[in-house]
């Protein structure tokens, strides 16, 4: 009888505990990622700079490229500064944007890329997508999945806690997600890819239903493993559908319409993932998402994130014309400005009471 497999693109190591990063050296001298030792790290300002310190005696051969910020240009540069040099790997050490920079220059050059995360701010860190502002705002960048992925949780508590909310927020985005992907194969006959909609949903539901707290390792274990298959959901199904529904499509809204005044990622998905199943009429699982956002001190309104209601409104409106294509429950109402303003005011008032 012949054996039927499915090749899964996943990384080859994944590294999530406290101490990791004294690991680091050990796990880059594997032999699918960099025998020779040679390596391009592309680091931060902050919380790279300072674990560079602490890294390069053990590291000798690996050169260190700082990264300004996380545009379109930075990864560009840093893959024309690497071309040619020989690197076995390239190695995000950072937070999102640093990952999302050396996946693309990574790409760029046809190397495999190690994301060392620094914080757990979304789902970034293993996904098979680059996130990078250009000068039309934002794009999205289709890149390889990260050969390694390392998580120290030691260095996770050392980051803003606001961070580590943030990640909650998108793990949880994907139920919602999930919920939009179903009713797009109900109403549109959309395929739906049954083990990258479990792996993200299963994600999705240990983070939502955990009790503990940001300060807990167990529960960072938890966010951090969410984040991770959140990530290879996304390889396996080849896009983004099992982490990105309405909720992402509010969250590039507000980034599109207000640069410059858009909140972390996560805390407008998890508003859009609140607002999106209240517009499913999911009474019950609006109301945990609110209580569990609420309960990691993540935002539920808009006007906690600094824009009104005016603004969410047209945000809201506008949120579909940020993934053409993509059915979500927004296409699905085809909702007017009066009908969400209508529906928000009821989101609003029972979120409230």
């Amino acid at each position: 009888m012949p054996v039927l497999t499915r090749l899964i693109p996943s990384p080859v190591v994944v590294d999530i505990s406290c101490g990791a990063m004294d690991q680091l050296d050990g796990i880059l001298a594997d032999q699918r990622i960099s025998a020779s030792g040679r390596l391009a790290i592309a680091i931060s300002g902050g919380s790279g700079q300072a674990l560079r310190a602490r890294l390069e005696p053990a590291l000798p051969l690996a050169d260190w490229y700082p990264v300004v910020d996380g545009t379109i240009d930075s990864a560009v540069k840093l893959a024309d500064d690497i071309k040619g040099r020989r690197y076995d790997a390239v190695v995000g050490l950072g937070g999102g944007k640093i990952i999302d920079v050396a996946k693309y220059a990574a790409a760029r050059v046809g190397l495999p890329m190690v994301a060392v995360a620094t914080n757990l701010s979304h789902d970034g860190i293993c996904s098979p997508v680059s996130i990078l502002d250009n000068d039309n705002g934002r794009g999205s960048y289709g890149v390889p999945t990260p050969i390694a992925m390392v998580i120290d949780l030691d260095v996770i508590r050392e980051a803003p806690t606001r961070f580590i909310r943030a990640g909650v927020g998108d793990a949880i985005s994907n139920i919602s997600a999930i919920a939009d992907w179903e009713l797009s194969h109900r109403i549109t006959g959309e395929a739906v890819d049954g083990l990258a909609a479990a792996m993200a949903r299963t994600a999705g539901e240990s983070v939502l239903r955990h009790p503990g707290g940001c300060g807990d390792d167990e529960f960072l274990t938890v966010l951090s493993e969410a984040l991770v298959l959140s990530g290879i959901a996304m390889s396996i199904s080849g896009d983004s559908r099992p982490s990105s529904g309405a909720c992402h499509e509010i969250s590039h809204a507000f980034d599109l319409l207000y640069p410059g005044r858009s909140a972390l990622h996560g805390e407008q998905v998890g508003i859009g993932a609140a607002f999106a199943m209240h517009l499913r009429g999911a009474a019950d699982q609006a109301g945990l998402f609110t209580e569990v956002l609420r309960r990691h001190a993540l935002p539920v309104l808009p006007e906690q994130i600094g824009f009104s209601v005016d603004e969410f409104v047209a945000a809201v409106e506008y949120a579909p014309q940020t993934r053409p294509g993509r059915f979500t429950i927004l296409e699905h109402l085809n909702l007017s400005a009066a009908d969400i303003r209508d529906a928000y005011a009821d989101y609003a008032q029972t979120i409230r009471s």
